[in-house]
Parts: structure tokens; C-alpha cells; sequence
């Protein structure tokens, strides 16, 4: 058996990127000593391939191969008298665990490995789910008679061909097994005549009382102070930043404050058309949309975010519902909600497609239902219009309405607003619209992002039109983030920071610069390295950061230029990024995507520490994981929303 092939690795170019008036430190006495040297031709070169105090321990019994140095090849090509990092082991060198291990050379020995023991027959080996729901996927067993049966006659509409399914030979005499179960009901409207207390509602401003994020606070209604578009006209993603009037906000117990690098949650609501399509669809009268009635919940959190789980009877309306509890287009479709709408389809053909998805037959092309583009619940009705499920058994396998965290983008402590002779106080986040293309051909934006777009957008139309933007009282529903956040959280006012961040991942690190400025000095240093497309387009704050930017701040352009990433911008500030994670009290946080720019500066830290300390990948991966333990290395990853 072979190894898998090893990750490459990406030099760090060899440039005076660290800072002139700071001396690289010297490195904890757990750590190698680097130092240079000249290498001779005619001498072996040392091993680098040193384990630093985090290192795995290999068992006696494993098997060992010689300690081999990964840059001798190159170390025999470099000119005689130049010099190289060289690392001096400060414990004895211990033999590397091998990297593979032979387990077969026979048949034989397979027949062991597979069964348990030699001469017997091979066996299958026992299934493991993937999580892909590759091993839920069964055949469609046509019966040779009805071969020649009526196919499935697809629905003739842009919703359905938007879902993009792949139905293979299903016919309407396709047998079909392993289907989900339809959903129990959990969620019930009591009679008119039973008693309701039902107070004034403002459903379009306002969650109900209910929706409470952490009990007891409740949510507060935060007056929009202004609003601004980051970004240029042409950025691929727009950016807005938001001025979050925060005054009157009720004080909670345990001295609890907004703090740096802390958070604002938003509950936004589900858009009012798209309210207004789902009860099309479901016919429901127009006169019951907003009629008071008494909700009854068998069990669970729902329609409260992080209540307790337990019985509940509420005085609400269906349109509250709809509106502020239950998320119609953030999360994929399941085989619950699928089960419930073939349940109520009048159409064979559309009930058949919906059980086939909901079938173990139907698993492959279920998969890529859920994979693909975003589907809302109303896109789903008017792809099978047949189908009108009751509201409460549709509200009772909807997902909760979540609220959206942004992260503050100013030090909350020092932000205000003068209205005449009185500093009102103010928080400031930035928000990113993540839009694609819904199956009508416009736009789709997430739910956080569009609705405070919305407002965004009444405020600079009212700006044209030469109305102050503060007479319109627009609110947003917002609460203070829960501080488990580990921007706040491992935030401290000593010791040099590195912050990397791309895109509206740099906002948080903004307050972490104006918080700094109070504390300047050799020991408090802070740098920021930033991502960006196009300077001209979405470079965000520039100019706001409250200090001489080019003395902290680089900025890199992937589009522009020489089309460096944020990550290549790490490799080439390696002496930055060893003096800071090095240094007492250090710390290097990272802000951004996860599947892109996030996982490439981890590898760059790694290349990072491959170079500095002579370390191999897997070496230099513990040491990493180590700084996250002493939080020393901070990642934060952000999600659509």
C-alpha cells in the first residue's frame, strides 16, 4: 500500500518585511533555537525534522524509519557560502514515525484483514455512513409488465424546472420504499371561542414578545442613526455600514456592555411578499391572515429562539408566524417537509415525484436537490401547485427563524453621536449582501442582509431627496450578542497583535485598532493584513481606522495589480507573523470565509512555520493547533446570512 501523496509546500519569499524598530525575540527555551550557518558540500547536512515539546509521541512498537532531512537536495544546490536557518535540537532527536506500513503481501493476507482470519472467504466489509446519503440510495426495480407504463408527467412550470431533478425511468407504477415518514403535527390553532389575550401587534416592525434570543431580555428595537454603502458601484458583493442608535438599550445583569470584537444580533423577518405568496398558495382567507387566534405547541423551542422545551399556548397571528418565527429560504428542503407536501398533492404526478424524493430510489436525486441553489418554501408550492398543505402542519416541520450575528466594527466604549448638546451612544456593524439568482430570474438576497439592504437603501433615497434620514425612524431588531464570540472573548490590551482578515472580515478588527490607540506603545503593536478585490471598488473603511493606516495596515488586491491573495501576503510577512506568535502575550486572529480565504492563510501560517522552525507539515499543523489552545491563534469564520 502507498502513502498518500503529501501536500506541497509553498515557500515563504525571502523579503525584509519585518518591522524596522522591532527586535525578532528571543524564542521560548521549549522552542529549537534558529540561528545561521554556512552549509559545506562536503558535510551531511543536519536534520531539520525536529519535534518541537507538542509532539506526538510515537509508541516503542510502531515502525521507525531513519531521520531524513526534506532540504538536502536543496541544501547541495545552494552556493557554499550561503547561508541557512538551521534548527538545533534542544532534546534528543527521537526516530519519525513511518508514514506507511505494510499490512499485506497475499491474498491471504487480505482474506485476514477483510474476514478475521486466513482461508476463509472474502466478505463485504461493514458500511459506514459518509454522511453523504450515498448508502440510502436503492435502484428503481421497474416490473418487466409495466415497463412500458405511463411515465411521470413533469409539472410545466419555471419553479419546477429551476429544481433542476434528474427522475430517471420513474413512472406512476414505480415501486417505491424506505419512504420518510410523514411528520407528526405539533402546532395547532385553538377555537375563536376559547379565551385570547391578544395584545397590539406591529408585525412589520417588531417581533412579538415570544421571540425572545436569551430570557428574559427581550428584543430591542434599535433606531437606525444612518446608513452607508461601503462599496463602489461594480464590487462583486456589496457592503453597507450600519449606525445602530443604542442609548436607551436596558441594562442587564452582570454588568454585561457591548465590548470589542463583540457582536449584535439582528432579527430580521422573512420579506413581506414572499409571506404574502406562501398564503396564495395555501389559500388562506385574507381576512384570517391577521386575526388573532391562540397558538398551542406540543413540545420543542419553537416559535421562541433558545427558550426551554416545553408545552406552549400563545396569543399571536398567523402573519407574526410567518413573518418573524419560521425561516422560509435559508435552510434546503428536507424529506419531512417533502413527505408533508406529497401527502396533500391532488396531482398523481406531482405526488409521485414528491415521494420519490422522499424514497431511498429517490436519495441521489434528493442529494442534489439540497445541494444545489437556494429553494425556498413558496418556490417549492409553485412547483407542485397542487399540493396545499394546512398551515400548521407546514409550520410544524419548518425550521426556526434564527437571528443573524455582525460583528461590532468600532470600539462600542468610544462611539457617539451629538443630538444637540447630548452624546448618544452608537455601535457600528457592516454587513455584506450575499445575493444570487432565484428561480424567476431577479435576485436573491439572504434573509439578515436583504432586509437591513432595504433599509439601507430608504435611507439613501431619502438622502436624495434631502430628508434627514433620522425623521424616518426606521428600527432594527437587535439584541447584544452573547460574548462566547472569540473576537471578544480572547481580545487583550497587551501584546502585539497580528489581525488577517478579507472582505467584511477586517470590520471587527477596526475596533481593535481604535481600542489600541489608548494603549500605544512598543509592547501593544498592532498590524493588519487585508483582502480585497479591487481597492477602487470594495476596499471597506478606508481612512476610518482612526490612525496612520500605512504604518499598520497592508492591503492586498486579488483582482488588480499583481493579484496577490491575503494568504501569499502572510508568506511574505513571515518575519511578522514568527515575531508576533513568538512574542509574549502574541496573538494572530483571523476573520473571513472558511472555504476560501480561511483556509488558505492556515495553510500560509503553516508554510509560515515550515520555514521558520524547519518543521515538516504535520509538525507544523501541531504547532498551530497548540497556539489555538493557548489562544495565542484566534479564527472566526463567517457565515452567510
Amino acid at each position: 500500500m502507498s502513502a498518500s501523496r503529501p501536500e506541497e509546500h509553498t515557500c515563504c519569499p525571502e523579503t525584509a518585511t519585518s518591522h524596522p524598530n522591532d527586535p525578532v525575540p528571543e524564542e521560548p527555551k521549549d522552542f529549537p533555537s534558529v540561528h545561521l550557518c554556512p552549509i559545506k558540500t562536503n558535510q551531511s547536512a543536519q536534520s531539520s525534522a525536529t519535534s518541537l515539546h507538542f509532539t506526538d509521541t510515537s509508541s516503542p512498537d510502531s515502525p521507525s524509519t531513519p531521520a531524513t532531512d526534506p532540504q538536502v537536495d536543496d541544501a547541495l544546490e545552494r552556493p557554499k557560502d550561503e547561508q541557512v536557518a538551521v534548527v538545533e535540537p534542544s532534546t534528543p532527536r527521537r526516530q519519525r514515525r513511518a508514514s506507511t506500513k505494510l499490512i499485506s503481501q497475499s491474498p491471504e493476507d487480505v482474506k485476514r484483514i477483510l474476514v478475521g482470519k486466513a482461508g476463509a472467504n472474502t466478505e463485504l466489509v461493514e458500511k459506514f455512513c459518509c454522511g453523504g446519503g450515498c448508502c440510502f440510495l436503492e435502484s428503481l426495480n421497474e416490473d418487466p409488465k409495466t415497463s412500458a407504463g405511463l411515465p411521470v408527467v413533469v409539472p410545466d412550470n419555471d419553479a419546477f424546472r429551476s429544481l433542476g431533478l434528474k427522475l430517471g425511468p420513474l413512472s406512476l407504477e414505480s415501486e417505491l420504499t424506505k419512504l420518510a415518514e410523514l411528520p407528526t403535527e405539533n402546532v395547532s390553532f385553538l377555537r375563536h371561542s376559547e379565551p385570547i389575550f391578544a395584545e397590539a401587534s406591529s408585525v412589520k416592525d417588531h417581533p412579538p414578545k415570544f421571540v425572545t434570543p436569551h430570557p428574559p431580555y427581550e428584543v430591542f428595537s434599535a433606531k437606525v442613526h444612518h446608513a452607508r454603502e461601503l462599496t463602489k458601484p461594480g464590487a462583486e458583493k456589496r457592503t453597507y455600514h450600519f449606525d445602530l442608535d443604542v442609548t436607551d438599550y436596558p441594562v442587564e445583569g452582570g454588568d454585561v456592555d457591548f465590548v470589542v470584537g463583540g457582536a449584535a444580533g439582528v432579527c430580521p423577518p422573512n420579506p413581506e411578499e414572499l409571506v404574502e405568496d406562501l398564503f396564495d398558495l395555501l389559500s388562506v382567507p385574507r381576512f384570517l391572515r391577521d386575526k388573532p387566534v391562540s397558538l398551542k405547541t406540543n413540545g420543542g423551542r419553537w416559535p421562541t429562539i433558545w427558550g426551554e422545551e416545553m408545552p406552549r399556548q400563545l396569543a399571536t397571528t398567523r402573519r407574526e408566524l410567518l413573518t418573524w418565527c419560521s425561516d422560509l429560504q435559508s435552510y434546503p428542503p428536507t424529506k419531512p417537509l417533502l413527505r408533508l407536501l406529497a401527502e396533500y398533492a391532488d396531482a398523481p404526478n406531482e405526488r409521485k415525484i414528491l415521494l420519490y424524493l422522499s424514497s431511498a430510489q429517490g436519495q441521489a436525486a434528493f442529494c442534489d436537490l439540497r445541494t444545489g441553489p437556494h429553494i425556498t418554501v413558496p418556490q417549492l408550492l409553485h412547483a407542485f401547485p397542487s399540493s396545499k398543505p394546512p398551515l400548521t402542519q407546514l409550520l410544524s416541520v419548518l425550521d426556526t427563524l434564527s437571528p443573524r450575528f455582525y460583528s461590532l466594527s468600532q470600539d462600542p466604549q468610544t462611539s457617539c453621536r451629538r443630538d444637540g448638546t447630548y452624546c448618544r451612544r452608537i455601535i457600528e456593524i457592516a454587513v455584506t449582501v450575499h445575493e444570487t439568482p432565484n428561480w424567476r430570474g431577479g435576485p436573491r438576497t439572504g434573509v439578515g442582509s436583504g432586509f437591513l439592504e432595504r433599509i439601507a437603501r430608504k435611507i439613501t433615497e431619502a438622502e436624495e431627496n434631502g430628508i434627514n434620514p433620522w425623521d424616518l425612524d426606521l428600527r432594527v431588531p437587535m439584541f447584544r450578542g452573547l460574548m462566547a464570540n472569540p473576537l471578544a472573548r480572547e481580545f487583550v490590551t497587551d501584546g502585539p497583535m497580528l489581525l488577517i482578515g478579507a472582505g467584511v472580515g477586517v470590520a471587527p478588527f477596526r475596533g481593535f485598532v481604535q481600542r489600541r490607540l489608548k494603549s500605544a506603545n512598543c509592547a501593544n503593536k498592532v498590524w493588519v493584513l487585508q483582502g480585497i478585490r479591487d481597492s477602487l471598488l470594495d476596499e471597506l473603511y478606508g481612512g476610518e481606522w482612526g490612525v496612520d493606516e500605512e504604518k499598520v495596515r497592508t492591503v492586498v488586491q486579488s483582482r488588480t495589480g499583481e493579484g496577490i491573495y491575503v494568504q501569499d501576503e502572510v508568506r511574505r510577512q513571515a518575519d511578522l507573523v514568527w515575531f508576533v506568535i513568538n512574542a509574549l502575550d502574541g496573538r494572530v486572529f483571523v476573520c473571513g470565509s472558511s472555504k476560501g480565504m480561511g483556509e488558505g492563510v492556515e495553510r500560509a501560517l503553516v508554510d509560515v512555520v515550515i520555514d521558520k522552525a524547519s518543521l515538516n507539515r504535520e509538525e507544523a499543523e501541531r504547532f498551530w493547533e497548540q497556539k489555538k489552545l493557548d489562544k495565542q491563534y484566534i479564527t472566526l469564520k463567517n457565515k452567510k446570512v
